[in-house]
């Protein structure tokens, strides 16, 4: 099974300047519970993004094109497809926009954060989702600032 988990703004926005628009500790808390024990595809931006190198408790494989390109903590793969194929569980396709774009067509479920906000100075954004090929199954919220709500979309058969 393969999933995607991204968090948006009102508008789809998802990053700026290479970062994420949002740390809101319920969105993290959900990100890591659906993830852990999992296998983590993610480009390399999104890689040298994180904090600490790679995500503890998860199998993270970082898809590049450069075949010297070191991750350490990560496995790598020259495609979405290769990764995929490279998880040992769970697949969750966790970002950038390049890598949303690529993984979208091989998810079977998506995961979105709905951040009740908009950034106007963000200059990456989620591609659109073909609303068409999934229904949502689950739908929660919680009380933050700014509020959330939690999607869960199933492909359709």
């Amino acid at each position: 099974m393969t999933h995607l988990i991204v968090a948006i703004d009102r508008k789809g926005a998802i990053g700026r300047g290479g970062d994420q628009l949002y740390y809101i500790k319920e969105d993290l808390r959900h990100f890591k519970a659906l993830t852990m024990g999992n296998t983590i595809i993610m480009g390399r931006k999104t890689f040298e993004a994180l904090p600490k190198g790679a995500l503890p408790g998860r199998k993270n494989i970082v898809v590049t094109r450069n075949q010297s390109y070191s991750a350490p903590g990560a496995e790598t793969a020259n495609s979405i497809a290769e990764a995929v194929a490279m998880a040992s569980s769970e697949a969750f396709i966790i970002g950038g926009a390049e890598i949303y774009r690529q993984g979208l067509p091989l998810a079977d479920i998506l995961h979105i954060t709905v951040v009740d906000d908009e950034t106007s100075d963000a200059d990456t954004f989620f591609p659109p989702i073909p609303f068409d090929s999934f229904r949502v199954t689950a739908v929660s919220s919680a009380e933050t600032v700014p509020p959330v709500k939690f999607y869960t979309l199933k492909r359709l058969s």
